[in-house]
């Protein structure tokens, strides 16, 4: 690679406020519309709604952790910083699809990097009816909630959720229940990247739930359909010693 032009963009945190003023200090204060690669500053929050807000730039992310977790973000260390940019790694995601349709019949669209889930609102368990790609797989699933995640997300809530970590190159989205009640023993499930999932809210009035892609929330919802898009990337960036991939395979070996 041959990056030179970075865009700075930071949290509201005070660290890396200051921190975006020191780097355009000392490469430069670019705009979008001459920048070759953005730098992203802050955590894995701030990571996500950067990608999907400046999605369609077209250009590559290098994160800077300047949060709690920072599992999309390399080392806060701003030392030789565009070397590090062009002598990393890169990997290429997809975002999730998302299309909600409420109660009263209000229609609710978003994207997600890491995964959409669908939640309880109440004390009550929700009922969800689960389909894959037009055939109903689960007449009725009660629980706390389930979830859909990407590669890149299967990390995040789902592995809270005792779902399967998935190779951030594999063609699967992990299917993952939030606390089954019935069928108990359900674990979930993998599915091709093609699949096109439907969740059904059963009584959605008396058991309502909410559905949260990324950090989007709508509430009160009927019906949720996901899919991977065939047409949107993003291209994240990691230092060289320290690649998505292994950090993946790091997490399935730490107790």
């Amino acid at each position: 690679m041959n990056l030179n032009k970075p865009v700075f963009l930071a949290s509201s945190s005070d660290e890396a406020s200051s921190q975006k003023k020191i780097l355009e200090d000392k490469y430069g204060k670019n705009d979008f519309d001459n920048a070759d690669v953005i730098v992203v500053l802050g955590g894995d929050g701030f990571m996500l709604e950067a990608i999907k807000s400046h999605m369609d730039k077209h250009l590559p992310i290098f994160g800077l952790n300047y949060g709690s977790v920072g599992f999309l973000m390399n080392s806060s260390n701003e030392n030789d910083l565009v070397n590090r940019v062009n002598q990393s790694q890169s990997i290429k995601i997809s975002p999730l699809i998302m299309k909600a349709v409420s109660v009263e019949g209000s229609i609710h669209e978003a994207i997600a990097i890491n995964e959409v889930s669908l939640l309880r609102e109440t004390h009550q368990a929700s009922k969800i009816k689960i389909s894959v790609d037009g055939k109903v797989r689960l007449d009725e699933l009660i629980c706390d909630g389930v979830l859909i995640s990407t590669p890149s997300g299967s990390t995040a809530y789902n592995l809270s959720a005792h779902g399967p970590i998935l190779p951030i190159n594999a063609d699967v989205l992990a299917l993952t229940p939030i606390s089954a009640f019935r069928p108990r023993r359900w674990k979930g499930a993998i599915l091709n990247n093609e699949s096109n999932v439907k969740f059904e809210v059963i009584e959605s009035k008396k058991r309502p739930v909410s559905v949260v892609a990324d950090s989007t929330e709508f509430r009160d919802i009927s019906s949720v359909e996901v899919h991977q898009s065939k047409d949107q990337v993003v291209e994240l960036l990691f230092d060289e010693d320290h690649s998505f991939d292994e950090r993946i395979l790091n997490e399935q070996f730490k107790f």
